[in-house]
């Protein structure tokens, strides 16, 4: 039987949570820069040829590259709580009375996703 089961299963509850997330902001920056590519195709009938010799063009806009930006971002969120998922495990295995860990790196995420989102709609809004 494994000793204190709940709060491991919150920690794996936790960590469950944080890939939801991290897989949701890959897919909206995946959105984002196909939504620029259906954009930029719609705008210029001769875009289809070009892009066809063209692989990396999607990035020529601000939308494909804050779509890509989101998409790495997202990346990282599931990097990171990973990393974290394995240090709080190996601290709930540990007998010793531990205290709350520092959540400055969550809000540089939260901080930096906030303002990827806010600077794409603020592009929306003004072209």
């Amino acid at each position: 039987m494994i000793t204190d089961f709940s709060e491991h299963a919150a920690n794996e509850r936790t960590y469950l949570a944080w890939v939801r997330t991290g897989l949701a902001v890959v897919a909206f920056g995946f959105v984002i820069a196909k939504f620029n590519l259906f954009v930029r195709m719609i705008a210029k009938p001769g875009v289809v040829a070009a892009h066809r010799t063209m692989p990396l063009s999607i990035l020529g806009s601000p939308g494909g590259y804050e779509g890509l930006a989101l998409m790495m971002s997202g990346v990282a969120v599931i990097v990171l709580a990973t990393v974290r998922f394995v240090r709080t495990t190996r601290l709930l295995d540990d007998g010793k009375a531990h205290g709350a860990a520092d959540v400055r790196t969550e809000l540089i995420m939260s901080t930096a996703l906030v303002l990827l989102i806010g600077a794409y709609s603020l592009y929306l809004i003004i072209s």
